[in-house]
C-alpha cells in the first residue's frame, strides 16, 4: 500500500511496557481523537503481548515471562487477555474496542510475535480450517532471544501459510488498520526473510487493508528492496530511549539511510519518548529529554519522513510539547519533504537539508549537538543573498543572518523559499 507520508500515531510500549490495559488504551484514543487527531495522529496501537497475563515489573526485571499464562483461541491464534481487555470476553476479540476507536475517527493497530505460540505447539492445538496441528509447522529452533512467547514457523511445512492466513483473517474481523511485526526486522537467516513474505502474503490476502511495520531494529540496509516489497514500514535501529546519547545516534541512523524514504515505504527512526513514560516497567519518570531536544528529534524524524509514534501517556503531555506534536508546518515535511541529506557536519552543528516536492522551496534543519548555544551562521547552510527565511516553529520570518543563537542540543528549521 502506497502512502502520501507515514503514519502518526501512537503505541503503547514505551509507558506501558506489555501491562497496558482497556481504559488506558481508550483514554489515550480519547486524548489523540480530542486533541491530535485535527493535525494528523491517527493510529493507536496496542504493543507486544496484549494477549499475556502479565504484571508490572521490579525495576530492571525482565518484563516477558517465559511460559507465562497467555490466551489462545482453539485455532492456536492468541487472543487478548480478558484481565487487561475485558470487551474481548466471549471471543470477542479487539472487535469491540477497535470499534470505540473508530468511532473516534481514529485507526487501531496491534503488535503480533513472528511465530505459533509455543503453548498451541506444546498442546498440540488445531490450526483454523486444516487438520494440521500446531506442533506439525513449529520450529522450537527458532525462538525470540527477548520475548520466548513463540516458536517460529517451519516454513517448509504444510500449513505454515495457513496459520499466518489465519491470523490476518482474524485481524480483519477484529478491525485493524496496522499491524507491527515483532522478531522479524533484522532478516538474520533466509527463513525469517521467507516468514516475513507469509506474514505480508496473509496481510494482502485478507479481506483488510492494513498496513505492516517490521521490528525491532538494526534493518539490514543492503535488504531495504525487500522491506520495501515486503511492509510499509521498517525499523532502523533498536528503540531508543529518553536520552540525548541515545538520540544522538539517530543522527548517524539517518545518515546511514538517506535517500531510501518513500511513498513505497518508510525507514522508521522509532517511537517518540516524550512525556510520561516507564509506567509499565515500574519506572514511571518524565523523559530526560529538554524541549530543544524533543524540538530536533521531531524535527529530524519528520524531515527524513520517518513515522512519529508517540510514545508517552498522552494525557499526561504539557503544554509545549503539546505545541511541538501540532505544529502542522514541521509535520508537514512527512508528506512534503524530498531528498533529505545530511548537508553539512561538524563538533556543534550538523545540517539536513531537502526540497519541497510541490515546489521550489527547500527546507534546512540546523541541528546544535553541543551543549552550548551556537551562533547561526548562513554558511553552509543557505545561500540566499536577503538571508530571509521562515522558521517552522515559530510560523514567522526570520533572518538568518542576525545574532540570533540555537540553544545546546537545540535546532533551527527554516522553509527557504
Amino acid at each position: 500500500m502506497d502512502l502520501i507520508r507515514p503514519p502518526m500515531g501512537w503505541n503503547s510500549f514505551s509507558c506501558y511496557g506489555v501491562n497496558v490495559n482497556e481504559n488506558q488504551v481508550r483514554a489515550n484514543a480519547d486524548f489523540m481523537a480530542e486533541n491530535l487527531k485535527d493535525f494528523g495522529w491517527e493510529y493507536i496501537v496496542i504493543d507486544a503481548d496484549w494477549y499475556s497475563y502479565t504484571s508490572v515489573p521490579e525495576p530492571g526485571a525482565d518484563i516477558y515471562v517465559p511460559f507465562n499464562r497467555m490466551e489462545i483461541d482453539e485455532y492456536s491464534r492468541p487472543f487478548p487477555c480478558v484481565q487487561k481487555f475485558p470487551s474481548a470476553a466471549a471471543g470477542a476479540g479487539f472487535a469491540p474496542l477497535a470499534s470505540y476507536i473508530h468511532g473516534l475517527g481514529l485507526k487501531f493497530g496491534i503488535t503480533m510475535m513472528r511465530g505459533i505460540p509455543r503453548v498451541a505447539a506444546h498442546t498440540h492445538s488445531k490450526l483454523w480450517n486444516t487438520e494440521i496441528t500446531a506442533n506439525q509447522i513449529a520450529n522450537p529452533y527458532s525462538i525470540s532471544t527477548w520475548n520466548p512467547d513463540m516458536y517460529g514457523v517451519d516454513i517448509n511445512k504444510t500449513g505454515a501459510q495457513d496459520y499466518y492466513d489465519s491470523l490476518f483473517e482474524l485481524y480483519a474481523e477484529w478491525g485493524v488498520d496496522f499491524v507491527k511485526c515483532e522478531d522479524i526486522c533484522r532478516l538474520e537467516t533466509e527463513e525469517e526473510k521467507a516468514e516475513a513474505e507469509m506474514i505480508r502474503q496473509a496481510m494482502d490476502k485478507c479481506s483488510r487493508d492494513m498496513i505492516l511495520s517490521l521490528a525491532p531494529g538494526p534493518a539490514d540496509l543492503e535488504s531495504c528492496d525487500f522491506y520495501r516489497a515486503n511492509s510499509e514500514l521498517w525499523r532502523m535501529a533498536e528503540p531508543i530511549g529518553d536520552s540525548w546519547e541515545e538520540l544522538r545516534t539517530m543522527f548517524d541512523v539517518c545518515k546511514t539511510w538517506m535517500g531510501k524514504p518513500s511513498d513505497e515505504g518508510f525507514p522508521d527512526c522509532g517511537d517518540l519518548p516524550v512525556g510520561l513514560l516507564g509506567i509499565g516497567f515500574g519506572n514511571e519518570h518524565r523523559t530526560s529529554l529538554t524541549i530543544e531536544e524533543e524540538k530536533s528529534m521531531i524535527a529530524l524524524w519528520s524531515i527524513f519522513r520517518s513515522p512519529l509514534m508517540i510514545g508517552s501517556e498522552m494525557n499526561k503531555l504539557d503544554q509545549e510539547t503539546i505545541g511541538l506534536l501540532t505544529n502542522l508546518q514541521v509535520l508537514r515535511l512527512t508528506e512534503v519533504s524530498t531528498g533529505a541529506r545530511e548537508a553539512y557536519r561538524d563538533t556543534d552543528v550538523i545540517v539536513w537539508r531537502a526540497k519541497d516536492r510541490y515546489d521550489e522551496a527547500e527546507y534546512v534543519a540546523m541541528f546544535n549537538i553541543s551543549t552550548a548555544a551556537t551562533p547561526i551562521c548562513p554558511k553552509p547552510f543557505i545561500s540566499k543573498k536577503d538571508g530571509l527565511a521562515i522558521d517552522l516553529w515559530k510560523g514567522a520570518e526570520i533572518n538568518i543572518r542576525s545574532t540570533e543563537e540555537i540553544p545546546g542540543h537545540g535546532c533551527l528549521l527554516i522553509r527557504v523559499e
